[in-house]
């Protein structure tokens, strides 16, 4: 955990469900270390023999997550660094791909970029009616290219390539049910929250082992992401340090 200023990444074990949660005062936004520690704090989750089932959600009630940190973005000044820090996108998606428990998403808020990443990437994602998305990286001169394949896994090509195209438009909770990104939404969080501790106390009651070979047939034909995920961390490094997308975040921190 780190503290509450820098933000903070916590898991709580309870009866067999294992709740992570992550936090940024900027409107849960993912700088490198929340990215780290929420990859380190998912792969613990699915090794811990106490845990059958993983909840991943973020804190307050509006932002679920604002993605990419933008002030580590205009601080990044060479194509490395550009890459290690997406690669801590990579981590998080690749450490909820390689969980042999299923991952259930808590999406109470807006999602953007990275943000939607991680709703895609996990294997379960519910959300309230408030809960609307952005792909905004091309908005900003990058693209959503280490994020992509989680979305174009769980939305389909088409559904991607809208989304990552018209970077700029919202689309609303309902839209995102009716393309596959969420499995049900809520009027309220409250509401949320009780649908998903129905299924994650089914879940935790669940056999383990059935529920990790079930895991891995759902994300078959993934089993070369590490590679894939690692190439486009390094497209998305060599953009960022470009004067066209530093001038393009500026202006998007300015709005």
């Amino acid at each position: 955990m780190t503290d509450h200023l820098n933000g903070y990444v916590n898991t709580e074990l309870h009866h067999g469900i294992a709740t992570i949660e992550f936090f940024h005062p900027a409107s849960n936004s993912l700088p490198g270390n929340i990215l780290h520690s929420l990859a380190d704090a998912i792969d613990k989750a699915g090794q811990d023999k106490q845990a059958t089932v993983i909840v991943l959600r973020s804190a307050g009630e509006s932002a679920f997550c604002a993605g990419a940190s933008f002030d580590e973005l205009i601080a990044i000044s060479n194509e490395d660094d550009g890459k290690k820090f997406f690669l801590g996108f990579a981590m998080v998606i690749n450490a909820i791909r390689k969980a042999p428990k299923f991952v259930i998403g808590r999406v109470q808020g807006k999602a953007v970029g990275g943000g939607v990443g991680l709703a895609s990437a996990c294997d379960y994602t519910m959300a309230t009616e408030h809960a609307s998305v952005k792909l905004s990286e091309l908005a900003v001169g990058i693209g959503p290219f280490v994020v992509g394949p989680a979305v174009e896994r769980k939305m389909g090509t088409s559904s991607f390539s809208q989304l990552a195209i018209n970077a700029t438009e919202w689309r609303s909770a309902d839209w995102a049910k009716q393309h596959s990104l969420y499995t049900e939404i809520y009027k309220t969080s409250a509401e949320l929250d009780e649908a998903i501790q129905r299924l994650a106390n089914t879940l935790s009651q669940s056999n383990p082992e059935a529920m990790a070979m079930l895991k891995k047939v759902c994300w078959k034909g993934t089993e070369h992401w590490d590679t894939l995920l690692d190439e486009r961390a390094g497209m998305s490094g060599k953009l960022v340090i470009s004067d066209f997308t530093k001038l393009a975040i500026e202006k998007f921190k300015k709005k």
